[in-house]
This record gives C-alpha cells, sequence and structure tokens, in this order.
C-alpha cells in the first residue's frame, strides 16, 4: 500500500480507536474483517501503531496540539510503527518539521504525567502499593506482553510440545513458575501448529495458570468454575482433575460459555459441564449449595493487570465503574461461597491491581464469614513445588497470605488471588 494510504487508513482507524465505545481489540478486527484488501505487513503497522497510541497516550496528546491537521493523523504520526522514511515519504514538509522537533525533545525532562502516561486516579494506588517500584511497572505496562501457552497434560509432556514448536521455527522457554507454561518469542501463528490441533495446548498467561494451580483441584471431585468466561482456567482446572469427577463451568454469558465447547473437544475432557446462571442466586446454586470440594471466583474485574495487552482498558475505566465493580465482587464471592462444603476450598482471583479489587474484598469476605478461615497462599504453592512461592506473595504475617503477581516483577499479567478453607 503506497504510504499515503496507509496512513490516511490508519488515521481512520486511530479515530475509530479513540472513540472507546468497544475494547480496541475488537474495534481492530471489525476493521480488518471490513478493509479485507489489508495484507499482513498493512496489519500489523496498524495494529502496533493504535496500540503504541493507547500506551503513549498522554505524551502524544502533549506533543499533538503544536502540529497541524486533523488530531488523529497527528497521534498516527507520532505512534507510527514502520520505518521512519516511509512514514516521511507520506507526510509534507510541515509535518517532517514538525515530528523531527518532537522527536528531538527529551522525555525524561518532561512531567511525570507525560511519562507514566497512566490517567491520574490510577497512579496514587500503584504509587502506594509500589514506591520507587512504580516506574518499573510503567515500563513493564509500556513494553507489551509475551505469549504463555499452557500444556495439556492429560495429552503431552512439556517437554514434548517444546520440541515440537522448536522444530516448527518457535522458540519456546519454561516459563519460570507454572509447570504447564512454555514462553513464546513473538507472534506466531499457533492455532496451525499441529500440536494445538490435536489440543496438546492452550495460550494461557502464566499468572492464569497459577490459580488454577492454587484451587488444586483432585481427582474425583466436584468443583465449579464460577465465572468461567471463554474456559482458559477450566481447561486447566480439568486437566489437574485428570478428568474424573464433575466440574461446573458457570457464567452469567451463554455466548462466552460458547466458547467452551470447542475447546473442549480439542482438549479431551468430558467431565466439564458448561451452564449460564443469571445471577450468583441462580436456582442452580441453591441446588448445589454446601456439595462443592472447591470453587473458583475469578470475579469480573477492571482488568487493570493487563494493560500491557490492553492499554486501552486505563482510558475505558474509570473510579466510579471500579467502585460499581467491587460491590459486584463482594456479591458474587459471597454468592459463590454458599456452593463450598465443610473441608472444602474457595478461591477468590481478579486481573486488577488495585486494592479495593483485591485485598479490600478479601478481608471484608473474612470479617463477615467467620467459617472461613483464610489459607495462605504462598503455602499451597510452596507445597506444590513452585520455583520461588514465597517471591508471588505478599499480605498477612507470613508476607504469603495473597497470591499477587505483578508484570514487572514476574512478567506475567497482575493478578490477585485469595484462598479460603470451610470449616
Amino acid at each position: 500500500m503506497h504510504p499515503k494510504a496507509l496512513l490516511e487508513t490508519c488515521t481512520e482507524l486511530v479515530r475509530l480507536i479513540l472513540q472507546f465505545d468497544h475494547p480496541a481489540d475488537a474495534v481492530v478486527s471489525r476493521f480488518f474483517r471490513e478493509h479485507r484488501n489489508l495484507g499482513p505487513r498493512e496489519r500489523s503497522t496498524l495494529a502496533e501503531t493504535v496500540f503504541t497510541i493507547l500506551r503513549k497516550k498522554n505524551l502524544f496528546d502533549h506533543f499533538a496540539p503544536s502540529g497541524s491537521g486533523p488530531r488523529e493523523r497527528r497521534l498516527a504520526i507520532l505512534g507510527f510503527h514502520g520505518a521512519g522514511d516511509f512514514l516521511r515519504s507520506a507526510l509534507s514538509e510541515q509535518e517532517i518539521n514538525w515530528l523531527n522537533q518532537c522527536q528531538r525533545i527529551k522525555v525524561d525532562d518532561l512531567l511525570e504525567r507525560h511519562r507514566h502516561n497512566l490517567p491520574e486516579w490510577l497512579v496514587l494506588p500503584l504509587k502506594e502499593q509500589l514506591g520507587t517500584e512504580f516506574w518499573s511497572l510503567v515500563e513493564a505496562f509500556n513494553q507489551g506482553a509475551g505469549l504463555d501457552l499452557r500444556v495439556n497434560t492429560l495429552k503431552a509432556k512439556r517437554s514434548e510440545v517444546q520440541k515440537a514448536l522448536v522444530e516448527a521455527g518457535i522458540q519456546a522457554v519454561n516459563t519460570p513458575y507454572s509447570p504447564w507454561g512454555l514462553r513464546i518469542a513473538g507472534n506466531p501463528a499457533l492455532n496451525k501448529h499441529a500440536a494445538f490441533v490435536r489440543g496438546d495446548y492452550e495460550v494461557q498467561d502464566e499468572g492464569s495458570q497459577l490459580l488454577a494451580l492454587l484451587l488444586d483441584a483432585k481427582r474425583g471431585e466436584m468443583v465449579v468454575d464460577f465465572c468461567a468466561g471463554a474456559g482458559g482456567k477450566t481447561l486447566a482446572i480439568g486437566a489437574t482433575m485428570r478428568n474424573t469427577g464433575r466440574l461446573y463451568a458457570f457464567d452469567t454469558s451463554a455466548h462466552r460459555l460458547d466458547a467452551i465447547k470447542v475447546r473442549l473437544m480439542r482438549s479431551g475432557l468430558s467431565n466439564v459441564h458448561p451452564a449460564a446462571i443469571a445471577h450468583e442466586r441462580d436456582e442452580r446454586i441453591k441446588r448445589l449449595a454446601g456439595k462443592i470440594d472447591r470453587v473458583l471466583v475469578d470475579a469480573p474485574c477492571s482488568g487493570l493487570g493487563t494493560l500491557r495487552r490492553n492499554p486501552d482498558l486505563k482510558w475505558r475505566q474509570n473510579p466510579q465503574n471500579v467502585q460499581e465493580l467491587t460491590v459486584q465482587q463482594a456479591a458474587i464471592l459471597q454468592g459463590a461461597a454458599r456452593l463450598v462444603k465443610a473441608g472444602g476450598r474457595l478461591v477468590y482471583a481478579t486481573c486488577s491491581v488495585l486494592p479495593q479489587e483485591n485485598e479490600a474484598i478479601a478481608a471484608a469476605f473474612s470479617a463477615a464469614n467467620p467459617d472461613f478461615e483464610p489459607v495462605p497462599a504462598g503455602e499451597i504453592l510452596t507445597g506444590l513445588k513452585l520455583n520461588d512461592a514465597p517471591a508471588l506473595c505478599s499480605g498477612g504475617e507470613s508476607g504469603q497470605l495473597y497470591l499477587r503477581l505483578w508484570p514487572h516483577r514476574h512478567a506475567s499479567d497482575g493478578f490477585f488471588a485469595a484462598v479460603w478453607q470451610r470449616r
């Protein structure tokens, strides 16, 4: 595509993205479906450009007013992912001079908000938790995420899958913590590999894999994945159960649950029972009350731990949304707890980095439910022989009460989990 045409197309996509009506990845996917003339190289340039703009929006908004032309075009120029000569061939002399001036500015000399590229309401809670580590987190958020796989241990060994990928030219190394994980370099077409078609692996962030490990479901048990979504953790839990017992995958969205069916066929699992529920007080929940060995509540959350891969979330979320989510999270956790039988395990998790969605929810639940005894996550993970398990945890007298993952510390998405056993 001619440079000028590609820049114009990029400007159009930037305009759609900055409306923030829908998740950025969904907007990009729809745009590509509507522009089937775009080749792989153009698609890569467009996607990388808009995600760069989302990651550095404060900085680019600071530079943009000094340029000319539509704001979306100026942002597209600043964030353009590609060769500089290619971009400059699409620009006017005035735009080239402006871009050169912007690139000569030392970002380290600018105000903090132009360097951290976060909404101000999010900065304080992160600084309070991390102190000087805040800037390491900022860097991790802006670098983008790697790609992790979970090996389906029902069908294959990690070493076998790693070998098959390497033979196909795909570099894969063991994840540092999860015994099921492989980390992939780049973004290869993994869904076309024979090992994927056979069901030997699924794409799943290492942090998400650790949630299934914390639940530690056993053979023959009755288990519930309460907010199953598309079923990534459900599949991991089913594998730990060795395809025995009964595993319920509950979600309020039948559409999300539909995605499990194809994945189940590929995985070889037959002990999973997907079911849409209306809410946490659904009749299905009442019938199973006090009968379930283990319950995972991966609650709806702000998703702010996933900013490496979803940078638009920091601009789409706000304090009011978070407050509404905390009310929902507390209600869902309380409803799911009814399922757990005496001696059973309850795990509450989010992919948020905000304490009000994490530690505050866990502490309030413990205070309101004395029949649920907190179990240190670090002790569970150490018992499972995970590498450096205490480093994955925080909170409590031992510093190991909660699983607390940070992108800059653990090279995973931000995750939180709390564990209880019912007395």
